[in-house]
């Protein structure tokens, strides 16, 4: 049995929400335009870059959202350079992953971030070697649309009873549940346990590291 478990980056594995809030209130401010809320901020983090500015920009026609689309890449590609960068791991993340590893489980991202902005951050907290496949708005349609985990399930072999998401947003969950793959939420992200149950998890984490010994009562490890 192959059993894979594929992370959400932004709010599941990595506190973001700063920098991204900061990007995209500077993106906004670039086109003259009111900066969102850092709550409005918050409630789209997970969707790829162009849907989760469409949301926030509702009025936007298409050229307008693929300026403020570039403003916040400029935005983001100055800040990755700057020292002032500050995108922490929460608890547990590195130990939960090594023992999930080493117990034979394969790992996978999924996440609304590109391609580049994923490996610069595994990069920088050293966690690549970790993952056997990493899925990007750059490879499938953004969540919920079940395409990033389905390329998952495809690269490594797994089938869908054998697949979980772990996730902090009702998009992971939605995403998990249109995969037809297990849906696991974390207390510690973007959106609360009450909207990620209702939309679809079959539990929620209050820490990562109870993680390990949950899926090994799903799939009736020892």
């Amino acid at each position: 049995m192959t059993q894979l478990i594929v992370f959400d980056c932004d709010g599941t594995l990595v506190d973001s929400q700063y920098v991204i809030i900061d990007c995209m209130q500077a993106a906004f401010r670039a086109r003259g335009l009111p900066p969102p809320a850092p709550a409005a901020v918050k409630r789209i983090v997970g969707l790829s870059l162009p849907e989760a500015i469409g949301r926030l920009h509702e009025n936007g026609d298409a050229a307008a959202i693929e300026s403020l689309v570039a403003a916040y890449k400029e935005c983001f590609a100055e800040l990755r350079a700057s020292p002032e960068l500050h995108e922490p791991l929460f608890a547990d993340v590195v130990e939960t992953l090594t023992l999930l590893q080493e117990t034979g489980y394969l790992l996978g991202v999924a996440t609304g971030k590109s391609r580049r902005g994923l490996l610069a951050v595994l990069e920088t907290h050293g966690l690549a070697g970790h993952f056997v496949t990493l899925q990007t708005a750059d490879d499938a349609p953004g969540k919920p649309h079940p395409g990033m985990l389905e390329r998952a399930m495809a690269e490594t072999g797994a089938e869908k009873g054998e697949t979980v998401l772990i996730g902090d947003t009702v998009f992971d969950m939605e995403m998990a549940v249109n995969a037809g793959a297990g849906a696991f939420g974390v207390s510690w992200g973007y959106h609360d346990a009450a909207e990620l149950h209702a939309a679809g998890a079959d539990l929620v984490l209050d820490r990562l590291c109870e993680l390990p010994p949950l899926l090994a009562r799903r799939w009736g490890m020892p």
